[in-house]
């Protein structure tokens, strides 16, 4: 860890609790609410809680700002986990006996539709004082702070890695410590985070450091799985967030199921189709196949090969004569990420106005 940044944004954290105690009053203030909310939730209570209850519950949480409809997501994660397990895991997660690590993991693996911010957020209100926040911001915020290896994809953010980062985020809190007789939890680290570190990241200055990016040829096969699943899912939220119907695993011909697909009404006149296919690591014949199959829909509009920049290249290459090229359009990995993680910011800065009434 740089000490020197670190003590650099603390000195201006400091003096910034100083001249604007009212906002950081009501910042911090908001944080000891959700705490509150969130611890009293008991094993027991979490157990029988309604699918009401469960709706303010995850409704809450930081990482569900960028969705307008709640109950859509809500409703969506019982469906596809059903309820009992659902909260059977969570309690396991939240209480469970187990090491952190081997918790975290076997959550990741057995319900979907919670990742690793949802997750730790839970677990920062249920103990601040064991658990932080890991997240985008956080993972940007410690690699201002020269933390080396931090995670870039999902598939990289381990039960492991989230004990790392705890115990990173506890020597910040030490350090925050020092400064005044707040209490300063792992909670606190997140705000400290927020605040103060974050802007330094979003400077014009640090964004134009260049970062070192892990390829996805230098995956190994597991990882590639995984990755793919990623990409795809990230994908899919894009196409919703901008507005789309948009699914994974279509049929959208006889023989052909795609990874993404995004649809747009037009009135009653029909609907627009976009195709999706990732491609993360090795042989691009069914993606190419796939997308040729796709074409023969008449309502899809375009198909696009998502891919790293080499795999790109040779799809194109591949793809000439087969696929119709006016039709064909390519999606760097990186890319999809860059916009993914920008429209999530900028829908939960907007959901935050309150412009529309919660729609729970």
């Amino acid at each position: 860890m740089n000490i020197s940044k670190l003590d650099n944004a603390i000195k201006n954290f400091l003096e910034k609790k100083e001249t604007n105690k009212i906002y950081y009053e009501e910042k911090w203030n908001e944080r000891k609410e959700r705490k509150e909310f969130y611890q009293t939730f008991t094993k027991e209570k979490l157990l029988t809680i309604s699918k009401e209850t469960f709706l303010e519950y995850i409704g809450k949480l930081w990482s569900m700002l960028i969705w307008g409809n709640k109950q859509y997501v809500v409703n969506k994660l019982i469906e596809d986990n059903g309820f009992d397990k659902l909260k059977e895991e969570l309690v396991e997660l939240l209480y469970g006996k187990t090491s952190l690590e081997k918790r975290w993991n076997s959550f990741l693996k057995s319900v979907k539709g919670l990742g690793p911010a949802s997750m730790s957020e839970l677990l920062t209100y249920v103990n601040p004082q064991e658990y932080v926040i890991f997240n985008k911001t956080t993972i940007l915020c410690f690699t201002y702070l020269d933390i080396p290896n931090m995670p870039k994809y999902n598939y990289q953010y381990t039960g492991k890695k989230y004990v790392d980062i705890c115990n990173i985020a506890k020597k910040i809190s030490k350090e925050l410590k020092k400064i005044g007789e707040q209490d300063y939890d792992l909670l606190a680290v997140d705000y400290f985070l927020w605040d103060e570190v974050l802007p330094y990241v979003e400077s014009k200055e640090n964004r134009q450091t260049s970062k070192k990016v892990i390829e996805p040829k230098t995956i190994s096969n597991l990882e590639s799985i995984s990755l793919h699943d990623e990409i795809k899912e990230k994908i899919e939220t894009i196409g919703k967030l901008l507005g789309f119907e948009s699914s994974s695993e279509v049929k959208i011909t006889t023989g052909a199921i795609v990874d993404v697909v995004w649809e747009a009404r037009i009135g009653n006149m029909g609907k627009a189709i976009y195709v999706f296919e990732v491609q993360s690591k090795g042989s691009i014949d069914s993606l190419i196949l796939n997308l040729k199959k796709a074409q023969s829909n008449p309502a899809v509009q375009a198909v696009v090969a998502v891919s790293d920049e080499s795999q790109l290249s040779k799809i194109i290459k591949e793809s000439t004569g087969v696929i119709e090229e006016k039709s064909l359009r390519t999606w760097d990995i990186e890319d999809v990420v860059n916009v993914h993680d920008s429209l999530v910011r900028a829908h939960e800065s907007i959901n935050k106005l309150s412009l529309v009434p919660e729609s729970f």
